[in-house]
């Protein structure tokens, strides 16, 4: 079948332009996997549309707080900067710092361990977790169903193990088990995005695409085709789970050359600008102590001349992939705005954690990355100036200064709890019902849930399919988003305090108003007061010691009712370039 695919897109390449051309492979690649003789479903139970806002929830894979254009960025980003602009953004807006944990969270209102995720899928390196999304928890789409909802979902799930065994790989915990109608996109993480592993159509997986395919334009594809197609009669929730920008570092061509003359000013001077463009943003105060960079970095100006080209491709080929995901959300809005549907939808868009430092050496860290192309050419592994990043027989990461530069000015990385791991841009945006501009409440993924089921009218269930359903760890945000309150964070020791919590592999923090206390695996407590030293630079654990004891007793309540685990054992790697052949004596 996918011969025929290869023939539509030859045949046609004279007939018409290259975007007309791919919405044809990819339209052509649906065809093929038996997307269009499948009825989107139909809802039984009664919902007037006008009553209940369709939902489209986006969330990016590993991209920075600041590297969006509306967050102070220099990215191309038109798309999502219109939605900050006409929406409410957040200032402080939390993820739990990875992939996984963030993924259950977001589906469940649940923290990660307390949602079956306390690592990643599996066991744990150390044994202490074995990652499987709870059957005791509800996703948002099974949340949404008894109000008469059609769900979608378009992208990467990542909440069950996968093998590329069909015998080893049960589909009792994909989507279309936890509540999504419709479903296309990858079970397991990305490996690449031109034959992406663990491609699946519902409860079926798929050989490798052939032809012109690329997978974030081919989510982007599906999310619009769902639209299109969808009943008007009823509500529909959409989530589009991305896998860019997450490694490896694959674009097209065309798209990396427009950025490459941008980052060769390199991550120092870059950082700067962004930092000063997020002060008169309002994103940051200039009265905070600014952090030092981390010690495992290197200085720009001490890369060697010959290399700085290659260092810019790698942001350049991150860049791409981000406005990749940009465009999607231009497609789907124009998609809403075309079926008149644009006025009635809540568009949610965040990133799953901050930006990642692992760098990708030539004797691997990719687990599971195929050796081959589909044409059968050896896969270049590495971040090496020998591999330009971006076509597919190449697999690398943009590296520890790029991933600093990406949480500009935060400390910190993805699978760390330090403000650079766990903060994400958040962009709520539904016109004529949520108030537009800039809010300081503090918020997190666990709210996503219980904020879309009261936009719903919908109750949380104790019970779902004969199964006991946890009580929710968030709470809904809907007044902030309309206006009706507006707790303000400065003030938030004479209100009500919120307690947070993280942990992800012996990493901890725990908020509570304006003190945060937080450490890395192995390290000692740190203690800061965010609203007056958001960049954690100031420990204050010395000249408060109760407030230690205080935080640190919440997080061990929290922790045993949470089954959170002593860790033991290794870390995800970060870092690790070899300054030899990189900088200048």
């Amino acid at each position: 079948m996918f011969q025929f695919l290869a023939i539509t897109k030859a045949g046609c390449r004279r007939l018409f332009p290259r975007h007309l051309l791919h919405r044809i492979t990819t339209l052509t690649f649906f065809i093929a996997t038996i997307v269009i003789p499948q009825v989107i479903y139909t809802k039984q139970v009664s919902a007037k549309s006008s009553e209940r806002p369709n939902i489209v929830l986006i969330m990016a894979d590993d991209l920075g707080y600041s590297d969006l254009g509306c967050y102070g960025g220099e990215m191309a980003t038109p798309n999502i900067d219109k939605l900050s602009k006409a929406g409410m953004s957040f200032t402080q807006f939390y993820n739990t710092g990875r992939c996984c944990p963030t993924r259950a969270s977001l589906m469940t209102g649940l923290y990660p361990h307390n949602a079956g995720i306390g690592h990643m899928l599996s066991k744990s390196p150390n044994g202490l977790y074995s990652g499987d999304l709870s059957r005791n928890a509800i996703t948002i789409a099974e949340g949404l169903k008894p109000a008469g909802y059609s769900t979608y979902m378009a992208g990467k799930w990542h909440l069950t193990p996968w093998s590329a065994t069909v015998d080893e790989n049960p589909t009792t915990n994909w989507p279309n088990a936890r509540g999504f109608d419709e479903f296309f996109g990858t079970i397991a993480s990305i490996r690449s995005f031109y034959s992406p592993p663990s491609i699946a159509r519902n409860e079926r997986s798929l050989s490798p695409p052939k032809g012109d395919f690329y997978y974030t334009e081919a989510i982007n594809d599906f999310a619009c085709h769902v639209i299109e197609e969808h009943d008007k009669q009823h509500p529909f929730f959409l989530y589009v789970p991305q896998v860019a920008p997450h490694w490896p570092l694959h674009a097209r061509e065309s798209a990396i050359e427009k950025f490459q003359k941008r980052y060769l000013a390199g991550w120092d001077e870059l950082a700067k600008q962004r930092y000063e463009r997020m002060v008169r943003l309002n994103l940051i105060d200039k009265s905070w102590p600014r952090r030092d960079s981390h010690p495992d970095s290197f200085q720009w100006e001490k890369i060697a001349p010959e290399n700085r080209e290659w260092f810019a491709r790698r942001m350049a080929t991150y860049a791409a992939m981000v406005e990749a995901v940009d465009d999607g959300v231009g497609q789907i809005m124009n998609t809403l705005r075309k079926r008149k549907m644009l006025d009635n939808t809540l568009i949610i868009f965040l990133s799953d954690n901050g930006g990642c430092a692992e760098e990708i050496g030539p004797l691997g860290r990719a687990k599971g990355f195929p050796l081959k192309t589909r044409t059968g050419k050896t896969i270049r592994l590495g971040n090496h100036p020998e591999i330009d990043p971006g076509p597919e027989d190449t697999y690398s990461s943009y590296g520890l200064e790029w991933a600093q530069f990406s949480n500009t000015p935060f400390r910190n990385f993805k699978s760390f709890v330090h403000e650079g791991g766990i903060s994400t841009p958040a962009i709520f945006h539904w016109p004529g019902k949520i108030k537009s501009g800039w809010t300081s409440e503090v918020a997190h993924v666990i709210d996503v849930l219980p904020t879309c089921l009261e936009l719903c009218h919908q109750e949380y269930p104790q019970d779902y399919r004969k199964r006991k359903i946890k009580p929710l760890d968030g709470r809904s945000i809907v007044e902030t988003l309309t206006g009706t309150a507006h707790p303000k964070t400065q003030h938030a020791e004479k209100e009500q305090v919120r307690d947070l919590f993280w942990e992800h592999e012996g990493n901890q923090a725990v908020r509570s108003g304006n003190w945060k206390l937080v450490r890395a695996f192995g390290d000692e407590w740190h203690l800061f007061r965010i609203d007056r030293d958001r960049l954690e630079v100031r420990n204050l654990a010395g000249t408060h010691p109760e407030k230690v004891a205080e935080l640190k007793s919440a997080y061990v309540d929290w922790a045993k009712r949470n089954g959170v685990k002593q860790w033991e054992g290794r870390q995800t790697p970060i870092g690790g370039m070899t300054k030899g052949w990189l900088t200048n004596p």
